[in-house]
């Protein structure tokens, strides 16, 4: 379900003193940056029937955002392969794909794209707000940044930023509201992403 989002972050953290002149350099402009799939993924967790949470894992996770830190402006675009989804139990996933829930065969993925961005006052992106297509329907969503650092890899000479990424969405807004209220409405999500520069 996504994310997300959002690399947004990205350069964020390189707004603060002490950056390397490689950190520092790349977030005087706008830069794009490409997730890293092996790296950004979308967790999700649901109340099931009052007791314990059912947890499950999307991706990986492509796309890319663009940020200039200076202007704080940015954007990002996200694609979600919903028929990756899994929660450790084969049965379970494929009711989850079934049409009167993810319906993943007549809407194989899901999409994040955002262009507002808040910031802090160190200049880091705190927050991306955007909209969320889901089975189709789009609805707005925000995800609030956990955790987020930039690094230089050494090996590649690129940089790398990652984080966490937080929001909550309401899966009848989107069409999926079998099982309730047994399996609960309100969805968590966490976006784990990692995101290079070129």
């Amino acid at each position: 379900m996504f994310g997300a989002v959002l690399r947004a972050a990205l350069v964020a953290s390189c707004a603060s003193p002490g950056l390397s002149p490689a950190l520092a350099q790349s977030a005087a402009g706008p830069v794009t940056y490409r997730l890293d799939p092996d790296h950004t993924f979308v967790t999700f967790e649901v109340l099931h029937f009052g007791t314990s949470t059912l947890r499950g894992r999307i991706g990986p996770v492509t796309g890319e955002v663009t940020l200039d830190r200076a202007a704080r402006t940015g954007d990002v675009r996200l694609r979600i392969p919903m028929a990756t989804l899994s929660t450790g139990l084969r049965t379970l996933d494929a009711r989850l794909r079934e049409p009167d829930l993810l319906a993943t065969v007549e809407y194989p993925e899901a999409y994040f794209v955002a262009t507002r961005f808040q910031f802090d006052a160190a200049g880091a992106v705190k927050e991306v707000r955007g909209e969320f297509t889901l089975r189709g329907v789009g609805q707005s969503l925000s995800l609030v940044a956990r955790s987020f650092a930039c690094r230089h890899d050494a090996g590649r000479d690129r940089q790398v930023c990652g984080g966490d990424f937080t929001g909550e969405l309401k899966r009848h807004e989107f069409g999926a509201s079998f099982g309730e209220p047994f399996v609960g409405d309100d969805v968590h999500l966490v976006v784990q992403v990692e995101a290079i520069a070129p």
